[in-house]
């Protein structure tokens, strides 16, 4: 039986990811140190008998006795609320976290899947966005801590492969949504949802005219599988190219959630912020087989109707996770 291990579990997709892999009868180890993650996101797993979790913040060396087959590297604060509060551990997740898998990798002998973003090509003067674009990044920005992060990252993947022969696989990821995102996580999709719960007005940046691609979360972890089983080494974009205006998504939740009420606040443009995004997938539907299949209608009233379950307490705007901990490392 294959062994897995997934840092950032208790995350949004890593949490979908150890749900899937377990599905498919390989065992799981999980890491995470709660950082971000919630430990709801994995309390359902707590007794299977092939998940074992690990608490650990992988940018300290991790040893595992048991033989690892593959690694995910999904740890990383992956949201402008969270990487502007704590942008050293951004930087260290990226850097030293990596480093750190990547050399677990190789003792291991272990195929390795590092979890980049359609952020190294920052605000892209190509569109869309193929995999061969070197991106358009402000490396002193207000996004820097984490776009620099995961460029590093790919990098550092590359020299692991070409020096070491690690056997690597680069995943970059497109604006995700769906169930066990957090609702205070500063992404649009539950900034808006969290809005419309608490009866607020939804606020859009600008003229609300720069764009997003939105893929659903099963759509993700299935594209992201079919690319560890690939025996293709280079980045590979995943998402969705139904591309749409952050104005227009915002009137689509309005109309999902009923509420007649509510209207949209415009404010300025946050600096750094892309005008447009959206993945070319070419590379994936030739290589993969893969495209995504849950329309965005469907993917939004599933991840609305799971965030209207949570209790009431957690549609609170403030960020509950205290980082004082973290904020001197």
């Amino acid at each position: 039986m294959e062994r897995v291990l997934i840092t950032g579990v208790a995350g949004f997709i890593g949490s979908h990811l150890a749900d899937y892999f377990l599905d498919k009868g390989f065992d799981v180890v999980g890491v995470d140190n709660f950082i971000t993650g919630n430990p709801r996101n994995i309390a359902h797993l707590k007794e299977h008998p092939r998940f074992r979790f690990i608490e650990h913040d992988v940018t300290r060396p991790l040893e595992v006795s048991d033989k690892i087959d593959y690694v995910l590297h999904f740890a990383s604060p992956a949201s402008p609320e969270d990487y502007r509060r704590i942008p050293i551990q951004t930087l260290k997740v990226g850097a030293m976290g990596a480093h750190n898998m990547l050399g677990l990798a190789k003792a291991h002998k272990a195929r390795i899947l590092m979890a980049s973003t359609s952020e190294v090509y920052g605000d892209p003067e190509v569109h869309p966005q193929s995999e061969d674009y070197w991106g358009h990044v402000n490396p002193v920005g207000p996004r820097s801590m984490y776009d620099e992060a995961k460029r590093f990252q790919e990098a550092l993947t590359v020299a692991y492969r070409d020096f070491h022969g690690v056997d690597t696989r680069i995943v970059r990821i497109f604006n995700t949504y769906g169930p066990r995102m957090r609702l205070n996580d500063g992404r649009v999709v539950p900034n808006f949802m969290g809005q419309i719960l608490r009866g607020e007005n939804l606020t859009v940046y600008g003229d609300g005219s720069q764009t997003r691609s939105f893929c659903y979360i099963d759509d993700q972890v299935e594209g992201i599988y079919r690319l560890l089983m690939s025996d293709y080494k280079n980045p590979v974009n995943i998402g969705n190219p139904d591309e749409v205006s952050i104005l227009e998504l915002a009137r689509e939740l309005l109309e999902l959630s009923g509420r007649k009420d509510l209207q949209i606040d415009f404010k300025p443009l946050p600096k750094d912020d892309p005008k447009r995004r959206c993945p070319d997938i070419s590379l994936a539907r030739r290589l993969l087989d893969w495209e995504p299949r849950v329309d965005r209608k469907t993917g939004l009233r599933k991840t609305f109707e799971y965030f209207r379950s949570l209790p009431q307490e957690e549609w609170d705007r403030k960020t509950p996770k205290d980082f004082e901990k973290y904020i001197k490392r």
